[in-house]
């Protein structure tokens, strides 16, 4: 179906790929051709990842709306990728293995991928509407420091366009100082299709931001959220958390998977506090 999709898309935009010149012209050549090359080798994707996949084949057309430099369409194609992969992980359902569940029912899971490592996956329940949640992780994106203690500060470098982000991230401490500082710098695509939201990254590179003294540049990605309507229960928003992360330095595994699994857990935590408020 998907492929079906991507070709019909491709005819129908190729009057206005006539009409567009030089850089323009080629990127939106290059994404509609990565898109297809994703969609062919996709397997059978569930009813929601196959919507949020139909909001991808749009991304070309919008090209038109405002003019994108080299360096942007890269930042693009890099929040693409990220947010394609994601849902690919997401979607393969087998070989998933419990880390932790709490008494509330917010369990995280995780798995071991050949290229990637392993990925932890947290599924919880908030009791708030998805417009409330989405909006608290997106629009108040760097406020995200005053309500998490995982995180110490939020940053946007820039924006390009309407779904597509730069972003600085200070990770905070651990207790005890088992981890020292990071920070990561990363290229963040937001895409919103129906009643599906998915927040979708990666890390990338920004020449503004350079390795700061006293953190260590870690690596994340791809990760996602994904939000959706609670079924029969409108007013609450199902969250499913991808985390893939590369803290760098000399760590134990053992201390890794635990300190990546509480921060997904205290998250739920701190994100329900916050929407409390």
């Amino acid at each position: 179906m998907l492929p079906a999709t991507s070709k019909l898309c491709a005819a129908i935009s190729y009057r206005h790929l006539r009409n567009m010149t030089g850089l323009r012209r080629k990127a939106a050549v290059a994404i509609s051709q990565e898109l297809s090359r994703l969609a062919s080798r996709s397997p059978g994707p569930s009813t929601w990842i196959h919507q949020v996949r139909r909001r991808s084949s749009l991304l070309s057309s919008r090209l038109e709306e405002k003019p994108f430099s080299e360096m942007e369409m890269s930042y693009i194609k890099q929040g693409e990728e990220a947010l394609q992969k994601s849902l690919r992980i997401l979607e393969n359902q087998d070989d998933w293995k419990t880390e932790t569940v709490a008494g509330n029912g917010d369990k995280v899971l995780s798995k071991v991928l050949p290229d990637v490592g392993k990925v932890f996956r947290l599924e919880v329940v908030v009791d708030q509407p998805l417009d409330m949640v989405y909006g608290e992780l997106v629009d108040n994106m760097e406020q995200m420091g005053d309500w998490n203690p995982s995180v110490k500060e939020v940053r946007i470098l820039e924006k390009i366009g309407k779904d597509t982000v730069i972003t600085h991230e200070k990770a905070a401490a651990t207790p005890g100082n088992i981890v020292g500082p990071r920070d990561f710098v990363s290229v963040r695509c937001s895409r919103r299709r129906g009643s599906t939201c998915v927040l979708a990254g990666m890390s990338t590179t920004y020449g503004a931001m350079p390795e700061q003294e006293g953190f260590i540049r870690a690596e994340n990605g791809p990760t996602c959220m994904v939000l959706r309507p609670l079924p029969g229960s409108p007013s609450r928003t199902r969250l499913t958390w991808l985390l893939s992360i590369d803290l760098k330095g000399w760590l134990p595994k053992t201390i890794i998977n635990q300190v990546l699994s509480q921060t997904q857990v205290d998250f739920a935590k701190h994100l329900r506090q916050r929407l409390a408020r």
